[in-house]
């Protein structure tokens, strides 16, 4: 992750008046950070840290995937109407599994062809799944290649898009209070200083940072409805009767907004969660039920402390190594907030930018 991000501050700082296009630049980054973990290598864009059509490809079938699953489909509430496809959801879907597919296989087909260990000598997970695939013990651990695929898909989507959008949620809010920027710079160049990027082991002594990044979980959840679930029996809760197969949605979105829990709720306010504030023990990982944006219990999301971890490492690094200027004749107090609709929570308008580099120069060279 760390080499990744240093990829990225090289690909801003290399910009020029050039604007940015933030979400784009950060799904690269989100990808081959964890491409590198699953495959031992980037998968997606150049070496200078921009994207390239194959990035620009991937980020739009995992927007399209966020879309179409989200979107209202009449054949899941009628059931007689789903054959029809109607809204031609089903087909649409089927269209992008073939380029899903496509892609993914030429992923794992490389992979077989090239070999399976990295620079470093470890084996990736990748690798440790195809040796599975070929094992042929009989003891029922066989991998078939496109239970691979699917596992990719899973890591690659949930892993990808979330972290980009989440980073830019926060960067379009700090853009937008100026103070509360220039609180988590202060905190940044006491710790970390200008001669240097940010290290992960920085993280646990910014406080104030964690707490931006706590109310950006907040206002700007990933999954605003988290994932659709089944109810394997009938039950009851808080009196309303669930019948067995129902599908249930929990609203982070909602929850996190609600009045009753939280003060001025529609403010971006980092400060509630700092000691003296009014929820300084609200915890992000499922333990604080106002606050759940990767959902809680037995199926919390399997990547929230990667996932944690790559939100705070990207948004104290960008903070800390450049100041934006909004793109387009665009100004903080007009900065379009809209978000649009899907699975995930996108802004509704691109965040463009002009980074311009704060830090000493020999920071931003390879």
């Amino acid at each position: 992750m760390q080499e990744e991000v240093g990829i990225l501050t090289r690909a801003l700082a290399s910009a020029g008046q050039t604007p940015a296009s933030l979400g784009q630049m950060l799904n690269v980054c989100a990808t081959n950070a964890i491409a590198r973990v699953m495959l031992g290598r980037r998968v997606v864009g150049h070496g200078h840290g921009g994207g390239d059509k194959k990035a620009e490809e991937f980020k739009a079938m995992v927007v399209e995937l966020m879309v179409l699953a989200g979107v209202f489909n009449i054949g899941d509430f009628i059931p007689p109407l789903e054959g029809l496809d109607l809204q031609g959801v089903a087909a649409k879907m089927k269209k992008l599994h073939k380029r899903f597919d496509a892609f993914l296989s030429g992923i794992l087909e490389e992979h077989k062809i090239n070999g399976s260990r990295g620079p470093d000598g470890y084996e990736d997970l990748l690798s440790t799944l195809i040796s599975l695939n070929d094992d042929s013990d009989g003891g029922g651990g066989r991998l078939t290649d496109t239970e691979i695929k699917a596992l990719l898909l899973n890591l690659f989507s949930a892993g990808t898009d979330t972290t980009s959008s989440t980073v830019e949620w926060a960067i379009a809010e700090l853009i937008r209070h100026p103070a509360i920027l220039a609180q988590a710079r202060q905190e940044l160049d006491s710790v970390v200083g200008s001669a240097r990027q940010v290290l992960e082991s920085d993280l646990p002594r910014l406080p104030f940072l964690q707490a931006v990044v706590k109310e950006t979980f907040r206002l700007h959840p990933s999954t605003p409805l988290s994932l659709p679930r089944i109810a394997d029996e009938s039950c009851e809760i808080n009196g309303y009767f669930v019948p067995k197969g129902s599908t249930l949605l929990v609203n982070v979105w909602a929850i996190a907004r609600d009045p009753d829990v939280w003060s001025n709720p529609l403010e971006f306010q980092p400060e509630r969660f700092l000691p003296g504030g009014e929820r300084p023990d609200v915890d992000v990982r499922g333990n604080d039920f106002e606050l759940i944006p990767f959902g809680a219990g037995r199926r919390v999301c399997a990547g929230m402390s990667l996932g944690i971890r790559m939100v705070q490492l990207l948004i104290a690094s960008l903070i800390h190594a450049f100041e934006f200027d909004l793109a387009n004749g665009q100004s903080a107090e007009t900065l379009s907030m809209e978000e649009a609709y899907g699975l995930t929570l996108q802004r509704a308008e691109p965040l463009m930018v002009h980074p311009k580099p704060r830090l000493a120069p020999h920071v931003y060279q390879s």
